[in-house]
């Protein structure tokens, strides 16, 4: 006889396969999945062709469900990619961020403002850390892949190559509980495109200046670039985000006023936070934000000073 939290989770893990999406086993209490690792991957079944992964592995097979759930109360593991979903995850603010810090939510909710577009409304799952998963059917074509932070920071999603604590599961700091039981939405082609889009903002070296510079371009908007620049690079842990914010702002301006060139501020702005040691999902999002706010705010005219 098993006992109520396993009869609990084979329920969900069952529900979820009658929809067709493949689920796997996940460590009681815990978000790690309960499969062999490669290591100790014993090469036979699934696995004779060479290490499956639990994307790989998870089924909508019930009578393998049951096997799997009626030996420990594992928790459920959803692979989103195989169950043809996007789910958009909303974090909140870690601890460790700055005051001030945007929820993913909150950042997507602004996203969708400067977008002029809004989110359908879909299945939705709120997380035991205070956060959301929004379920979305994926497009047709290319399969996507997971992304973090490429719509902002705090905000990731799960497609192909990951997976989601799915609804019914708990972890020591809470339930994942279905919150909005509703259809399925089709992932908007507005966030499918921002999600595949290659990267805008890439770093690249320094160019040496040249005679053939602009004449308009003043010496204080070279000696600007320069020094946000350096100022972005020696911002310490901690404090990065909000110096990229604020030499994006400031260097906007010359932006608005014609001195600067955008490419070439947003590749000064990245090779410096290169250089304090963010990856491009940590600085990318800020930089084109405060830009446009910055621009936003000083396309009245030309500042000379």
């Amino acid at each position: 006889m098993t006992h109520e939290p396993t009869s609990a989770l084979l329920s969900a893990a069952l529900d979820l396969a009658a929809r067709g999406w493949p689920v796997f086993p996940l460590r009681p209490g815990s978000k790690v999945p309960a499969l062999h690792g490669e290591t100790r991957c014993p090469r036979t079944d699934v696995c004779a062709d060479g290490h499956a992964k639990p994307e790989q592995r998870a089924t909508t097979d019930p009578d393998r469900i049951r096997t799997a759930w009626t030996s420990a109360p594992y928790n459920v593991g959803l692979a989103t990619g195989p169950a043809a979903l996007v789910v958009i995850d909303l974090d909140p603010p870690k601890p460790s961020d700055p005051p001030g810090t945007h929820s993913g939510a909150q950042i997507l909710e602004a996203l969708c403002q400067a977008s002029g577009e809004q989110l359908p409304p879909t299945y939705t799952v709120t997380t035991p850390s205070g956060g959301v998963h929004l379920y979305f059917t994926a497009p047709d074509g290319a399969p996507m892949r997971s992304t973090q932070d490429i719509l902002g920071r705090h905000i990731d999603t799960r497609a192909w190559g990951g997976y989601v604590v799915a609804p019914g599961s708990a972890t020591p700091a809470g339930a994942y509980v279905v919150s909005a039981d509703r259809a399925l939405a089709p992932l908007p082609v507005w966030l499918h495109g921002r999600l595949t889009a290659p990267p805008r903002i890439a770093a690249r070296p320094a160019r040496v200046s040249t005679a053939d510079r602009s004449s308009r371009r003043a010496a204080y908007a070279d000696a600007a670039l320069r020094g946000e620049e350096k100022k972005v690079a020696g911002a310490v842990d901690g404090e990065r985000n909000q110096v990229v914010i604020q030499a994006a702002r400031a260097l906007g301006r010359l932006v608005a006023s014609g001195d600067l060139d955008r490419a070439e501020v947003e590749e000064a702005i990245s090779r410096g936070a290169e250089a304090a040691g963010q990856k491009p999902y940590e600085y990318r999002s800020a930089i084109t934000s405060a830009l446009n706010w910055s621009i936003r705010q000083n396309s009245g005219g030309r500042r000379t000073a």
